[in-house]
């Protein structure tokens, strides 16, 4: 199938509908550009081409997506019978024992479920470099990082093997690989997609999980189809009574929007990421939009502290299960340096810590949703990342330095955490190539809920300043 790539997800369910391919010939399609991609950019933790084979035999339910290959990530996504590592040694061998409540829709809706794409340790940092798997590298630069911790599936969908990667956001990890790589990503609202049936949430609500891809049309028709409350869930997103998809179909209305250059610990945009800000406020304006220099106040370091508090007492929380179910203590040769660290500090902050980090979040989502009503904003724009890609090395959990690990990660993506703290939906649009043909993503945040006008307005960059044919030197398409 030479024009395999030239299809986004629905374009390829549309071709299984008409009967001009099969749900097997595109399996074949996608692993044989899987196993093309693996060899340079190590995007994969494990293929499993039979159990997509055996999903076909067996019929594939009448969805949107029907026929369509779909690669997982490794953390969060749980495919009964199949490996479920986290990126971490602790876990390696672990098989899923059930089907978790996003598997269980991702199949609903037609997919073939075929590969699982790499994440660092628990999706701890800003690229996907693990000691158990090793760097997966980004199809524009094989120096450099494809992000994290959804940099496996970001990999995945920008060298052409999918249109379409399941990801996961805890600190802008759909965001973050997105930017890093040309393509789309959204991370919804708190509560709009399940995590279930072992847990309903993540690092106290701040983790969610959705999609990167190559076109809007895909991300929104995807989040119709797995958002809604799960059994046993503490709380539910707002309700949109139209489709997500049905967001494209129109143009916003002239929007104000709030251009926010400086993070809430001081980060401002490099002259490469300022030169993407500045070329996307001109493309807002030209299409009738406003735009004002503008952000939200936050105390950096109580947010800072919240984070790492919350995201500690966690991985403290579940390497102390795994060490009970593997009969003995876990050592240095278990996890990552970083994770390690991670791991003692969630066994000695003080209780109440903990509860002053939920309070950091819960005034988070306060000064987020204050700010835009008070100013009249309907959204905030701000680059996702605050320069180009990282070398690989840089971001790792095993870094050479201590002191340069902290200042790079700490500064490279200062923007997109606070939209898992606050709870609120925000998306990564690939809007801005340096000169040396690297990709730098611009983010969109909004109020919880409001996806439907987030897509809205992606669609309308979508149509004026078109990415799909860009394609990076590692292409498999």
């Amino acid at each position: 199938m030479d024009n395999y790539a030239d299809y986004d997800a629905l374009g390829l369910a549309e071709l299984v509908r008409k009967g001009d391919v099969s749900a097997g010939e595109l399996l074949s399609e996608a692993v044989g550009r899987a196993e093309a991609a693996q060899k340079d950019l190590n995007c994969f933790s494990a293929m499993f081409p039979d159990y997509a084979e055996k999903q076909i035999a067996d019929g594939l339910p009448d969805g949107p997506f029907t026929g369509v290959p779909m690669a997982v990530k490794d953390l969060g996504f749980e495919i009964k019978g199949l490996p479920i590592t986290n990126g971490s040694q602790a876990f390696k061998g672990n098989i899923a024992p059930h089907d978790s409540v996003m598997c269980k829709r991702y199949k609903a809706a037609g997919f073939t479920l075929f590969g699982q794409t790499t994440s660092p340790e628990f999706g701890l940092t800003t690229t996907t470099e693990s000691t158990l798997y090793g760097q997966t590298a980004n199809p524009w630069d094989t120096t450099r990082t494809s992000g994290g911790s959804s940099g496996g599936a970001s990999a995945t969908v920008a060298a052409g093997v999918i249109p379409l990667a399941h990801a996961s956001d805890g600190g802008g990890s759909i965001r973050i690989p997105a930017g890093c790589t040309g393509l789309f990503g959204m991370k919804p609202s708190r509560g709009r997609t399940p995590m279930g049936p072992s847990t309903t949430e993540g690092w106290n609500g701040q983790s969610t999980h959705h999609a990167v891809s190559r076109s809007v049309r895909d991300n929104a028709a995807l989040l119709d189809l797995v958002h809604g409350m799960e059994i046993g869930s503490r709380y539910d997103a707002p309700h949109e009574s139209r489709s997500y998809l049905s967001a494209l179909d129109s143009d916003p209305g002239s929007l104000k929007i709030a251009l926010w250059d400086t993070a809430p610990n001081g980060t401002k945009p490099d002259p490469d990421a300022q030169a993407g800000l500045d070329a996307t406020a001109k493309l807002l304006e030209d299409l009738g939009h406003k735009v004002e220099i503008a952000g939200p106040e936050f105390d950096g370091e109580a947010l800072g502290k919240g984070l790492m508090v919350t995201v500690s007492a966690a991985i403290a929380m579940v390497m102390e299960a795994r060490g009970e179910a593997l009969g003995r203590e876990l050592g240095p040769d278990d996890m990552e340096p970083i994770t390690a660290r991670f791991v003692e500090l969630g066994n000695t902050i003080p209780m109440k810590e903990l509860m002053k980090a939920t309070q950091s979040s819960i005034t988070a989502g306060l000064i987020y949703d204050r700010f835009l009503v008070d100013g009249g904003y309907d959204m905030i724009l701000s680059p996702t990342m605050s320069r180009v890609p990282d070398k690989l090395g840089v971001l790792s959990l095993a870094p050479e330095s201590m002191d340069g690990y902290s200042e790079a990660v700490t500064s490279f993506a200062a923007w997109c955490a606070i939209s898992n703290q606050a709870g609120s939906p925000a998306m990564s649009v690939p809007l801005h190539w340096t000169d040396a043909n690297l990709p730098i993503g611009i983010m969109f945040g909004a109020r919880c809920g409001r996806e439907w006008e987030l897509y809205q307005l992606a669609g309308q960059l979508e149509r004026a300043a078109p990415w799909a044919d860009r394609k990076p030197p590692v292409w498999v398409g």
